[in-house]
Parts: structure tokens; sequence; C-alpha cells
């Protein structure tokens, strides 16, 4: 019998970011889900410790990348695609509701004409339940916004097997599911489309993008349909929409906007790409003035 599907995760402990590397041993092929582009706000200089650490291990399994997969434009951490990109090959690619996001915050950057609302950065856009493969791996993009419009979840089937990548759309048990205050967020949208991630089959194992290690546990950032819907602080059996949108907006009006907003968001609409550098060659982030 053929090697089940390779799961590895890497966890970025000062984003709180976990990427992942999704390989068909059968064929070598692989997929990198939300990479990590070190980044420090001081000093607003970048390096790639993290990206790094998944070429590295792309190449000493001697795998092709064929997908780095986004499953939204995160607004806590930058991405790496390009980079990987240029390193092993692939196709960077992201939920087809991408183009929502960059209108939104195309106007409040004032990204101007140069910038495409059209999602033409990245090299592939999924509409919902679209299918796509890694080698003999069956995989579906599902479209579950709410957290942002354009969040997707990809669900990869090994035979009897299957394995969901979520986002921020869930996080562990303990620490419930993400904050829906972002433009283009809506909790009532979210819970639906976490039931539609919880009526996958009861044994498929769930990634998480986050795990913020709640109390001071051990990183964890794998569980289950069944763990979740029995256990989820938030949206466990049993919790009504109405209950969930309640719970929802109270908790996002306690919370601080993530200290990696504003540079992540102007990179990662753009595919990972950094803005065009200026008339001196410098490249820039802006920060608006008391727009959010």
């Amino acid at each position: 019998m053929s090697q089940p599907m390779q799961v590895e995760g890497f966890f970025d402990p000062k984003t709180w970011t976990v990427s992942y590397l999704i390989l068909d041993p059968a064929t070598r092929a692989c997929a990198l889900v939300d990479s990590v582009l070190d980044y420090d706000p001081k000093s607003g200089r970048t390096s790639h410790a993290s990206a790094d650490r998944l070429i590295e291990r792309v190449r000493a399994l001697e795998a092709k990348v064929e997908w780095i997969l986004e499953t939204h434009v995160h607004a806590d951490h930058l991405s790496a695609a390009p980079y990987l990109k240029a390193a092993l090959g692939g196709k960077i690619a992201i939920g087809h509701q991408v183009t929502v996001v960059q209108n939104v915050f195309g106007q409040l950057f004032n990204a101007g004409p140069g910038f495409a609302r059209d999602g033409s950065q990245f090299d592939h856009l999924f509409a919902d339940n679209a299918a796509f493969s890694i080698g003999r791996l069956k995989a579906r993009a599902l479209h579950t916004p709410g957290h942002t419009p354009a969040c997707m979840t990809y669900v990869v089937e090994d035979g009897a097997q299957s394995a969901a990548f979520v986002g921020d759309t869930l996080f562990m048990p303990d620490y419930g599911t993400a904050r829906c205050d972002f433009p283009g967020g809506d909790p009532r949208i979210l819970y639906r489309s976490i039931n539609r991630v919880l009526s996958l089959p009861p044994d498929t194992r769930l990634y998480m993008c986050h795990d913020y290690q709640p109390g001071g546990r051990p990183l964890a950032y794998v569980s289950t349909v069944a763990e979740e819907r029995r256990a989820n602080i938030h949206v466990r059996d049993g919790i009504s929409e109405d209950e969930f949108v309640a719970m929802r907006q109270q908790r996002d009006a306690t919370l601080e906007m993530p200290v990696l907003i504003l540079p992540s968001v102007q990179v990662n609409m753009r595919a990972g790409h950094l803005p065009e550098p200026e008339a001196n060659g410098q490249r820039y982030l802006k920060i608006p003035i008391d727009a959010l």
C-alpha cells in the first residue's frame, strides 16, 4: 500500500502562526499553506528564517511544490509566498473573494491605479467548492467567510482520511473562534461557515492557522470535527447562532487591533509582494492616520 499523506506544521512564536507542508509521498508533490515572512515593526526589516525552514524541509524531502496556498489575507503576519515561489516554484492561490478585500483596503491605503483589484497578483483564485489536486491527493477549496470575506478552508483527502486547513475560521477548542470586526467580517456568516466545516466527517483532522496557548498550555494546533463539536468554547453543539453572534460581538469590542495589521494587509493583498519602490528606490508601507 502507498504511504498516507504527510502533514507537517511549522510554528512561528512571534506571530503564533502555524505554516503547513502537505506531502503526497507517492509522487513527492506538496503544497505549502500560510507561510510567514519575518518582519520587525520597530525597524521595518524583513528576514526569511521562517520561510527558509520550509524551503529546507521541502528540499530534504526531495519534494516538488505545486501550490502555495493562502487561507485568507492575514492581518497578523506577512506572507512569504513570493519568496517561496522564487525558491521552489508552485502557484500562489487564494479564494476568489480576495477582490473584495483588495477593494476595501486598496481604498484605505489609497493604493492608486497601479494596484490591481482583480486578484491578478495571485496565480490562481479558487471558487467555492473548486476541486484541485496535490499529486494524487484530492482537494477542495471551501469558501468559509466571516472572519474576512475571502476566507477559505482547504480539504485534502487521501482514501479514508481527510484533513482541513481552516485558517482563522476555527481555533483549538479551548480558544474558540476568530474575531469578526475587520472590514467585511460578520459573526453570523462565520457561524454558518463554521457549521459547514463541522459538517465534514467527525474524524476529519482540522489544522489551525494559529495557536495562542491559553493558560500557557503546550503548543497544539490539530483538532478534529468531533472534538470541536463536543468542546469548542464558542461553537460546540447546542450553541445557537444568536448566542454565538452576541458572544462574538461582545468579545470583539474588547480586542485591540493586531500589531501587524497595517503592514500585513498591505503586503498580503498583493499576494505577499512588497509595494513597488518609489523614485528613490526605497519601498514604503503606509500608516493611515485616524482612519481605523
